[in-house]
């Protein structure tokens, strides 16, 4: 009997899959055939029913199964003006579609809400975060993807003088950077002021907060995706903008066309520099203490794209950024650092069958860094390589309109060097790394509009101590109604990797790996979130997350000359939690437009041993924030003008409260500073971090020949004077202990660019 059935099910299937068809394409935006990511497709039955939707995956592509019948199909992506089309299905159907901004929209295309637009969005974890957001938000220096990350609930600011992403209670190094899938693993200019990602070369940021799906792994916490803009396929298109501290240009336009006129292809270069010389010239010659003595950085952006066939795209992109900077510090003592990126990709998307989407991907990333110290003379050296060569391959199969599934491959070889050497003699110089590789496979099932379930599992390997891993993730939403979501999720993460930052200064950060006695860090993940949309235009998002961290490394402080050590002894091992609750209001409501995010949360780390021998405590890191807000604000003043300010407030970090000092006199063991006394570690808090900034944004034409933006900005508008860390020294004259405050951005710091789109 079980034989027959099967047998029946078997010879049913065929019928049963010619009962349905097909609709796949591509979604682009009309002025510039750049690809569409996150774009919503909605296929709803011309004679009635329930629709039925997809998201664009990375490539800008979707797929739609539907029985077979006539359906009106609405195509949305925020920003843009929504298009509508009735189409009859009878077989698979190639349906690519064009997008117009909303400022530029025909008669033929029909201007809805952005509501459709926004489900790939407010998946669980997942915020998208647009270039023209990035691009308006006041900033320091630049317009900047980490900084106007960090003002997303979840997502904290170490100081204003760090662009480190610390998500969700995790470091820099638990967030995977990946750049057009190829990693990025120091991408930080001036001290980690702002990040390498120069704004007009990107076109999409996507944050995956916690929880993310099988398809991502290799660390704890969480993902930054971002994706370099593939260039204009119509017509030359450019930008340039000069600012008072940077500038930056970029081209982007069509490859020579086909002899039918089909486009063959296209290209982007963009280039970003330093112009903040002058201004340091200028104040050094009025004997301001503490600048650079030479300071510059750059950065080279470039991707060229070819469609050999409507089925397939090959593309290759690079990234070049380097740091130089000479900065004297305390007296008779100098750093020079100079460190950088370069990355390359190589890919090619095909599409096998409207159900079969794949991506190949060769990765090649490298980071060096070499930060000199001269103090009183000696001279202390810490050169740092990393280089990573991988292939990559992701799939995507959708059999039916309920079931998406995806798979993939990941395999790679890394190699970090890391050599200290005082007064040249050479010390602690370990060489890591070993060869890696990762697979996995997920389903994403949506028996009903209301319900969707999303699992997978991936497993990982790392050569150097034979360490194999398995990784199941699931995710779930349910829709009570119309406009309420329930979310849940959980996952298992692994690490390979630990970083050990300097603190002071990113050059001299490098990464630890896992070997032999030397276990990966795993952790745990448990997301809840209910997302709303209270109105047409305004939305609600709550989301509880709470992540455990074990088997945390980093290298021993404690160890006085690791030299001649096992690798496994000098490093020391511990573990960590994190919870907390995130609430994000974000609509237009009238001129205004904007966000406020607020933030409850707490995490914590344990080392034994540390801060004292024999202690078991769990502390609070520095990047610890009880609470933390933001408002950002938008609002339309007409004739071309809109105002933008952002207001931050977040609870004082911790620090270790020093009591006292004690020393021996004329004692040839003890410096002439003494030791100090400190209260237990981390159980002190600076005061309360807040800050105000404005900006004004006039836009129009120049001189008839090319679009223009003009933005006035204003940092820190009241002065608040935020106390970035104490410094204690003793008092010369008297030989008393005195605390001195180390503020960061004192006073107003004003900001002007003028933008040029031609």
């Amino acid at each position: 009997m079980s034989r027959a059935l099967a047998l029946l099910l078997l010879l049913a299937a065929p019928a049963a899959l010619a009962q349905n068809a097909t609709l796949s394409g591509y979604v682009r935006d009309a002025s510039s055939g750049e690809t569409l990511l996150g774009a919503t497709v909605q296929a709803t039955p011309e004679s009635g029913g329930t629709a039925q939707g997809t998201v664009t995956n990375t490539a800008g592509f979707y797929t739609l199964t539907l029985p077979a019948g006539r359906y009106r199909i609405a195509v949305s992506y925020i920003g843009y003006a929504t298009k509508t089309e009735v189409l009859a299905l009878a077989a698979d159907r190639r349906y690519d579609v064009e997008l117009r901004p909303e400022d530029e929209q025909g008669d033929e295309v029909e201007v809805t809400g952005d509501r459709e637009a926004e489900e790939e969005n407010r998946r669980i974890g997942v915020t998208t975060l647009p270039v023209e957001t990035i691009k308006a938000l006041p900033s320091v220096l630049e317009p900047d993807v980490f900084r106007s990350l960090q003002l997303l609930p979840g997502v904290k600011a170490a100081s204003d003088f760090s662009s480190g992403l610390y998500v969700r209670g995790g470091g820099p190094d638990q967030t995977l950077i990946l750049l057009d899938r190829t990693t990025v693993y120091n991408p930080t200019h001036f001290f980690g002021l702002f990040s390498t990602f120069n704004p007009d070369a990107i076109k999409d940021v996507r944050l995956f907060k916690g929880g993310y799906p099988a398809e991502y792994g290799g660390r704890l916490g969480s993902v930054l995706d971002l994706y370099n803009r593939d260039g204009n396929d119509r017509h030359l298109d450019g930008t340039a903008s000069v600012g008072l501290l940077a500038s930056r240009a970029m081209i982007e336009g069509p490859l020579p066309r086909a002899e039918d006129g089909r486009s063959r292809g296209s290209y982007m270069f963009a280039a970003r520099r330093s112009t903040l010389e002058p201004l340091l010239a200028a104040l050094k010659n009025a004997d301001i203490d503490g600048l650079p003595d030479r300071f510059y950085f750059y950065d080279l952006n470039g991707k060229v794209g070819i469609a050999p066939t409507a089925n397939d795209r090959v593309s290759a992109s690079f990234y070049a950024g380097r740091d130089d900077v000479v900065l004297p510090f305390l007296e008779d003592a100098t750093v020079n650092l100079a460190y950088g990126n370069v990355t390359g990709s190589a890919g090619w998307t095909h599409l096998f069958s409207p159900r079969l989407f794949s991506t190949f991907t060769l990765t090649a990333s490298k980071y060096y860094s070499r930060p000199t110290f001269n103090i009183t003379g000696t001279r202390f050296e810490s050169p740092i390589d990393i280089g990573d060569v991988s292939v990559r391959g992701d799939f995507e199969y959708t059999p039916s309109q309920q079931h998406t599934m995806k798979a993939g491959f990941w395999v790679g070889s890394l190699d970090f060097r890391l050599t200290q050497r005082f007064a040249g003699q050479t010390g602690f110089s370990p060489r890591l790394g070993g060869q890696y590789a990762q697979a996995y496979v997920q389903e994403r099932w949506t028996p009903s509009s209301r319900l969707s379930v999303e699992g997978g599992v991936r497993t990982s390997y790392f050569s150097d101590g034979d360490h194999l891993r398995f990784e199941p993730r699931l995710n779930a939403e349910f829709r009570p109604t119309e406009r309420v979501r329930v979310q849940a999720g959980y996952g298992r993460f692994y690490q390979y990797l630990s970083l050990v930052s300097n603190g002071a200064f990113t050059a001299a950060d490098f990464w630890l790996t896992t070997a032999d006695s030397v276990p990966p860090s795993y952790g745990d993940q448990f997301v809840f979130g209910v997302k709303t949309n209270l109105t047409r235009r305004l939305n609600l998002d709550i989301e509880a997350y709470y992540r455990t961290m074990r088997d945390l490394f980093e290298y021993d402080p404690y160890i006085p000359d690791p030299a001649g050590l096992p690798y496994h002894k000098t490093l020391r091992f511990g573990d960590g939690y994190a919870y907390g609750l995130e609430t994000l209001l974000q609509g237009q409501v009238g001129r205004f437009e904007g966000f406020v995010g607020y933030t409850f949360a707490v995490t914590r780390r344990r080392f034994p041993d540390f801060p004292l021998p024999g202690q078991q405590a769990y502390y609070a890191p520095k990047y610890d924030r009880t609470h933390d807000g933001n408002v950002v604000a938008t609002y339309r003043l007409g004739r071309g003008w809109k105002a933008t300010t952002v207001f931050t407030y977040g609870t004082g970090q911790a620090y270790s409260v020093v009591t006292g000092q004690f020393g021996q006199r004329h004692s040839p063991f003890t410096s002439a500073n003494g030791t100090n006394l400190v209260s237990a570690f981390n159980q002190g808090r600076l005061p309360a971090y807040h800050r105000l900034d404005v900006g004004f944004t006039k836009e129009g034409r120049f001189f008839g020949f090319a679009d223009y933006e003009l933005q006035l900005q204003l940092l820190n508008a009241y002065s608040r004077k935020n106390v970035w860390f104490y410094f204690y020294r003793t008092d010369p004259d008297t030989g008393l202990l005195d605390r001195v405050t180390v503020n960061q951005i004192p006073v107003p710091l004003p900001n002007i660019a003028l933008t040029l789109n031609f």
